[in-house]
């Protein structure tokens, strides 16, 4: 379909014996070794697809400042500006994620297997949608061969897809988080039965703080430029929320959590969004602190993509202890059910055919 210059071919292995000397790592470790490999190709997506999408930006933006429609340049409607600024904030934002993750990389971080996994997914799926809308912007022709943009967009699909499908990462993300989180609810247990006093009204405290408004989070104020100091409130809140949605989740499930994939896809969605605020509030205020150029343009970006991100996190971290949102999820079960089961679409045909 795309990636034509990949050899990109089945393997299979039958009675292969390998020499001791050829083993790498530890024996029955070969899962470890393999997951190391999967990070480094996520971690490298953000990078690469933010150079993509710059491409197809800077061909959207010599498009739409020279055809005329209408008696206007196609730059001066709003339904176009609107997609050129979503296609303006997902590259700043994958770029931005790049730089966070790989800046965290170069300090020695060997724990950064959900970054990697949320860089991948942002990217692989913004990529998509920013070549999606450049053919879109170019009409007729942005269908046709000669373009070029029809091979952009095969060779883009299969990011989703390899170095793990998005589908499972979302998984990864939110249950190797639910898995920490569910350590911390233990400990605290195993103090209640202990009578450990100090743990019990520390734990106390949180949650008062959480019932009155008082977010336990920590502050990320002081680490923004103050220019920034709104957005960096709304990640501190966001923070501290998807924190007590994580809590509620384990505490009404427990082990079976795992069996709940409607709420943990969203609870993915919600973490993505969550670090995405974080790497271009960083971002900008580095930007800001060195008066760079573009500081106030990079400001108006960061602005607008955490309030975008802060209402979809509010009401996805909503949804997630939503009763509405459960009945609609198992709805939708039944409705999945029903056409596997029948192999095709159930409704009869309304001509009778």
């Amino acid at each position: 379909m795309g990636i034509k210059a990949s050899n990109t071919a089945e393997v299979h292995f039958e009675d292969v014996k390998v020499p001791v000397e050829n083993l790498l790592g530890e024996e029955g470790k070969g899962f470890y070794v393999a997951m190391n490999i999967l990070n480094n190709g996520r971690f490298g997506m953000a990078g690469a697809l933010s150079g993509t999408m710059k491409s197809l930006i800077r061909r959207t933006a010599e498009h739409v400042s020279t055809r005329v429609q209408f008696g206007n340049k196609l730059e001066t409607y709003g339904v176009v500006q609107e997609k050129i600024a979503h296609m303006a904030l997902r590259q700043y934002v994958t770029e931005s994620i790049a730089y966070l993750l790989s800046g965290n990389m170069d300090r020695g971080s060997v724990e950064y297997q959900l970054e990697a996994a949320i860089s991948k997914i942002y990217a692989s799926e913004s990529a998509w949608w920013v070549a999606d809308e450049c053919i879109q912007l170019h009409g007729g022709m942005g269908f046709m061969t000669e373009c070029g943009l029809e091979r952009v967009m095969r060779d883009l699909r299969i990011f989703r897809i390899f170095e793990g499908s998005n589908d499972i990462l979302r998984l990864f993300i939110s249950l190797t988080g639910l898995q920490y989180a569910g350590k911390q609810l233990r400990e605290v247990e195993k103090s209640v039965k202990g009578m450990d006093f100090g743990v019990i009204m520390s734990e106390g405290l949180k949650r008062t703080r959480r019932l009155v408004g008082s977010s336990s989070a920590p502050s990320v104020a002081e680490h923004s430029h103050k220019d920034l100091s709104v957005q960096a409130e709304q990640l501190s809140q966001l923070v501290g929320d998807f924190g007590t949605t994580c809590e509620k989740l384990l505490l009404t499930h427990r082990k079976n959590i795992i069996h709940e994939q409607f709420l943990l896809q969203r609870l993915a969605n919600a973490a993505i969004d969550i670090y995405g605020v974080a790497a271009v509030i960083s971002r900008a205020s580095k930007s800001l602190s060195e008066d760079v150029p573009t500081g106030g343009y990079e400001r108006l970006l960061t602005a607008t993509f955490c309030q975008q991100a802060f209402d979809r996190t509010n009401h996805t971290l909503q949804s997630i202890t939503s009763s509405k949102e459960v009945k609609l999820d198992a709805a939708m079960s039944d409705i999945a059910k029903k056409v596997v089961e029948h192999g095709e679409v159930v409704p009869v045909h309304p001509l009778g055919l």
